[in-house]
């Protein structure tokens, strides 16, 4: 399989080969209920993966449509099996028994991970844009087409729900949430619509897949993909792409990090892309060692750094926020908590002397002055790390803390935190 624009160049590329032909798809009379659905017909197909010659282009031309691919039944899951992962009954790849290795790669090569079962809702309608602008932190009306951004939904009193990795495109936008969020969040925004609102509220997540590329290598596994003008552009710019006519769209950035990448596509065409990934090198990564990720890196889950007792500055989501964008759900409280200084305590990374467990007190001097919400051991037995939140004057960088009883704790930066950026106190 490869990926190409119009513009591609002579490169080696991958290419799928099909026995059988897809069936082809067309769209189905609208339900009652005002939703779209997809009905496919029945074929049985099968693909074989092969290399093709360094002199061969495959060009994909960019998608003059948005992306709300049909659901087909897929064989992603059958082929992670045969390659040694561990699935859950509920489908979520676990582990490929790498962990260490993929996290390694993390930092020196790259890897790929499947989140398929997080979350993608697709906003649609003629006020989609202004809606969205209102349910949540980032300024939507200065984005274009093909650009994104990270935005949070908050309560209103600004108490985090979840972040999500939003999508403009043509017609709609995509937001990727949570596993844990999916639900809560199609419900609370189907719930904001008024009657005169022209906006639909879609879950697509079992309509798609979507992988994610993260290490320093992810710019050469784009560019042997022939997606090679989306390296170096800005954290969510995205663009629309075929493969073997099925629709795939493929993002700068991903949910952990601003570098790396994201692609969305039909389940159709996941077990070929997949495959074609991993033979550029990339290795695969399961939930498992992607959650270790999260917590080294710093990034803020829901039901444990996002909760209804933390708010969203306490968070340091800084870079989602818009602070000059008017009036919105939960920005009274962000507006007096900037100007009146009233973020009383922030999250943190902690490396830790042993394991423990999430909600256990952090104190300083015996006092307590925080609470520890995600926990995840190292790539060996002694190393050990936490998230938490401490109170703002009494912990900073470098310090000593005492996590549950005898756990010796010292607070350090981590990068998805790092890279946030609050305003200037002038």
């Amino acid at each position: 399989m490869a990926l190409a624009t119009a513009a591609a160049q002579h490169l080696p590329s991958i290419s799928i080969n099909q026995r059988r032909p897809l069936s082809s798809f067309r769209p189905h009379q609208r339900h009652p209920d005002g939703a779209s659905f997809w009905k496919k017909k029945k074929a049985t197909w099968t693909k074989k993966l092969t290399l093709s010659s360094p002199t061969t282009t495959t060009h994909f031309s960019a998608l003059p449509f948005d992306l709300s691919p049909p659901p087909i039944d897929h064989d992603l899951l059958e082929t992670v099996t045969v390659e040694g992962a561990k699935v859950s009954d509920d489908g979520v790849i676990e582990t490929f028994n790498n962990d260490d290795e993929a996290l390694d790669a993390v930092d020196n090569g790259v890897v790929v991970v499947d989140l398929s079962h997080f979350g993608r809702i697709r906003v649609s309608g003629e006020d989609r844009i202004q809606f969205l602008h209102n349910q949540s932190t980032a300024n939507f009306e200065c984005l274009r087409e093909g650009q994104g951004c990270d935005t949070v939904f908050v309560t209103p009193t600004a108490r985090t729900i979840d972040i999500a990795y939003a999508w403009i495109m043509k017609n709609a936008v995509t937001l990727l949430v949570s596993p844990v969020t999916r639900q809560t969040i199609t419900e609370m925004l189907n719930k904001y619509i008024f009657l005169a609102d022209k906006v639909e509220i879609q879950d697509i997540t079992k309509q798609t897949c979507l992988f994610v590329l993260v290490g320093p290598k992810s710019n050469q596994v784009m560019e042997d993909l022939n997606l090679g003008d989306l390296v170096g552009q800005p954290y969510g710019t995205h663009r629309h792409f075929t493969v073997s006519g099925m629709p795939i769209t493929v993002g700068v950035g991903n949910v952990i990090s601003e570098e790396g990448f994201s692609l969305l596509m039909s389940p159709a065409a996941a077990g070929s892309v997949w495959k074609s990934i991993l033979s550029l090198g990339a290795l695969p990564m399961g939930s498992n060692a992607w959650e270790k990720l999260r917590v080294l890196q710093g990034r803020p889950a829901p039901q444990k750094e996002l909760t209804n007792e933390f708010n969203v500055l306490e968070a340091g989501l800084w870079n989602s926020i818009s602070l000059d964008k008017g009036c919105y759900k939960g920005q009274e409280t962000i507006s007096r908590l900037v100007t009146y200084d009233g973020v009383k305590q922030r999250l943190w990374g902690i490396r830790i002397s042993a394991p423990a467990e999430p909600g256990s007190p952090i104190s300083v001097n015996g006092k307590k002055v925080g609470k520890m919400t995600s926990y995840a051991s190292g790539r060996t037995e002694s190393e050990h790390f936490g998230l938490g939140y401490i109170k703002r004057q009494a912990a900073s960088k470098g310090d000593t803390v005492t996590v549950g009883d005898v756990i010796t704790g010292t607070v350090v930066e981590v990068p998805f935190l790092e890279r946030q950026s609050p305003p200037s106190r002038s």
